[in-house]
């Protein structure tokens, strides 16, 4: 017997969380399922021997859709905010640097000479047309600026959001913003200035932020919230159209099989199983995913006693350039961040390792990343004895990469999309990796889906 249901969500991270809940929230009988045993995909918190460890990102940016979720789902006396001015380093001839989040503090810098700075100068005085083609942050930014920005600030801080190869990811999919400031007025920096002045509403000052028992926190208010529209462990095996234009599904949850008709289905999976889940509608959607890459990731948690490191840890973490010859990418100072992280006299440091330009670094077992983060950060840091504590998780699909023809592919992909009224896609891959703008994507693709077919 085939169930029915108005909507079905494929996928349980946080798109299909946020993207079901809203949808629910406006009358709409949706269901969300999800193959693995647990909802949130990358959010994943765990407590052990007294560290509060964060197994995918360690923390998040308030945007206003995000607090105000958070007030919806009654958590918001659960927000913890770091310090709004905990210096962040970069790794520079062995020494951390710190990284000025100013336009005076940029141009009294060490980080970047002279030179480096006067090509702000330029750029706020002249103006610039970007090339009609697709062009690689790096080609962007040595174009605009300067290969030593690119080396010390630039590719540290791709590598912090994407994990990603600034030669290869691409300026207009991965920061727009840069793109279309450019095109606006001719200048980077002129631009965004324009378009700070022209934002509407109350201008909220960066913030970065958890929860007091970790960002999992937002995951399980989340299943709550949905109840028994949730199903774990329920994977889709197939997918088809039916004539009246509806859904076929079929699921399979515990070694059993159902059919179910779906008058709208919303695809929130990881691009692999997206595409190949879409093949019987049409086959280009897996030839238009499928060349989207990943980058793999390990993350490192060590903790340690605070009296063997003798760094104040007095800051965010640091960054470190390619150019540096680690592979660590760099690493966030928990405790020194949010309370409860690590117990008392402990302290908590999470490293990264791998990324777009280290693949093998996912094939590494867990005693040897330990073991490579450890040396590693040890001579930045001053510590001067082994971890008393360590934790490892690998993720080999850990962040798509918005590389070279990353826009192109996503227009082509909602032509095609837009050929099947009903099915809708949303996820990290699309416009932005970070939490908040998949809490973006998915409210608004719950919107769109309430507003009548035409």
């Amino acid at each position: 017997m085939t169930r029915h249901v108005p909507a079905l969500v494929v996928g349980g991270g946080i798109s299909g969380l946020v993207c079901g809940y809203a949808l629910r929230k406006a009358g709409i009988d949706a269901q969300v399922v999800e193959a693995s045993p647990r909802p949130g995909g990358v959010i994943h918190s765990i407590t052990r021997d007294g560290f509060l460890l964060e197994l995918g990102p360690q923390s998040f940016s308030g945007t206003p859709a995000l607090r105000e979720l958070c007030a919806e789902l009654g958590i918001s006396n659960e927000l913890l905010q770091a310090p709004t001015r905990a210096p962040r380093y970069v790794l520079i001839d062995g020494h951390l640097r710190p990284v000025p989040l100013s336009p005076p503090a940029f141009f009294l810098s060490s980080l970047v000479g002279a030179s480096t700075k006067w090509t702000l100068v330029r750029d706020i005085l002249g103006k610039s047309i970007p090339p009609q083609t697709d062009e690689s942050v790096a080609d962007f930014v040595r174009r605009k600026f300067s290969a030593q920005l690119l080396d010390r600030l630039v590719g540290p801080f791709v590598s912090g959001i994407y994990a990603g190869d600034p030669e290869h990811l691409s300026v207009r999919s991965a920061f727009p913003q840069l793109y279309e400031a450019e095109m606006a007025t001719g200048s980077v920096l002129r631009g965004l200035l324009r378009f700070a002045k022209s934002r509407k509403g109350p201008r909220e000052r960066p913030t970065l932020l958890t929860f007091r028992q970790g960002n999992e926190t937002l995951i399980r208010a989340l299943a709550n919230k949905l109840g028994t529209a949730l199903l774990t462990e329920t994977a889709v095996t197939e997918t088809s159209r039916q004539l009246d234009g509806s859904f076929a599904i079929r699921l399979q949850s515990h070694g059993r099989d159902e059919s179910v008709s779906a008058g709208s289905v919303v695809f929130t999976t990881p691009i692999d199983i997206t595409g190949k889940l879409l093949t019987p509608l049409d086959s280009s959607f897996e030839s238009l995913l499928s060349p989207v890459e990943y980058a793999s990731v390990a993350v490192v948690s060590l903790g340690y006693r605070r009296k063997d490191v003798g760094h104040s840890l007095n800051g965010f973490g640091f960054l470190v350039p390619r150019s540096a010859g680690l592979r660590v990418l760099g690493s966030v100072w928990n405790s020194s961040l949010f309370p409860g992280r690590a117990p008392e006299g402990h302290a908590l440091l999470t490293s990264f390792v791998g990324g777009a330009t280290d693949a093998t670094a996912a094939t590494l077992q867990p005693q040897e990343l330990t073991s490579l983060a450890h040396r590693e950060i040890s001579p930045v840091l001053s510590i001067a004895n082994a971890p008393v504590f360590s934790n490892v998780t690998i993720w080999p699909r850990a962040l798509p990469q918005y590389n070279l023809g990353h826009a192109d592919r996503l227009a082509r992909l909602e032509q095609l999309r837009a050929q099947f009224p009903g099915l809708w896609l949303t996820g990290n891959y699309l416009r932005g990796p970070a939490i908040g703008s998949c809490i973006d994507q998915a409210l608004a693709v719950a919107d769109e889906m309430r507003q009548p077919r035409p």
